[in-house]
């Protein structure tokens, strides 16, 4: 990336805020191989990377409204890559945390699926006990950041709370949901 190159990106960017679609399409094709060279940092796997990439470029377009267009776009565009690359890596290990490989496992039986639908039955039903029995606060919280996947402002403006105090109560709620669950719970 060349430094004209990056300030057209921000022109880009700016005229794309101001419901330019072409120069939003243009922006984004011209950003691939950038977003794709932060991913390769973290990522070796051709898929993953991919994955990154597109993860960026949902968080671009959901996100577009807070860039300023008198600051740097490669600068606003290279934390967002980053982080969201910094967040599979941190998906990946917890993944592979809780995977395990042992030849008992590929053991075969009739139906080796016969029992996943009453035991998901099962696990839902002791989580949602759970969240019940969290104090209003925290269960809203979980309910709204986790189970509704809302972000941060879309949560504090359905429920009233600030952000700071939501962040508070869905911690301290999952603190909550580990020590009834016994730690199987992730964040």
């Amino acid at each position: 990336m060349t430094a004209s190159s990056a300030e057209e990106w921000g022109h880009l960017m700016a005229a794309a805020q101001a419901g330019d679609g072409s120069a939003y399409a243009r922006l984004l094709r011209e950003i691939l191989p950038y977003v794709r060279g932060i991913a390769r940092r973290h990522h070796s796997s051709p898929d993953r990377v991919e994955d990154v990439v597109q993860d960026v470029l949902l968080t671009i377009h959901r996100v577009r409204h807070t860039y300023d267009p008198s600051r740097p776009f490669s600068a606003w565009l290279g934390a967002i890559a980053h982080r969201r690359s910094i967040d599979a890596v941190r998906r990946k290990v917890r993944t592979s945390a809780a995977e395990t490989f042992s030849p008992i496992a590929y053991e075969t039986y009739a139906d080796p699926s016969a029992n996943k639908e009453i035991s998901a039955h099962e696990d839902s039903a002791v989580l949602t006990e759970a969240i019940a029995a969290l104090p209003p606060g925290q269960r809203q919280a979980v309910e709204l950041l986790r189970l509704k996947e809302m972000s941060l402002a879309e949560a504090s403006e359905a429920s009233g709370q600030s952000v700071g105090a939501l962040k508070v109560s869905l911690h301290r709620a999952i603190r909550a949901l580990k020590r009834t669950l016994g730690g199987r719970v992730d964040e």
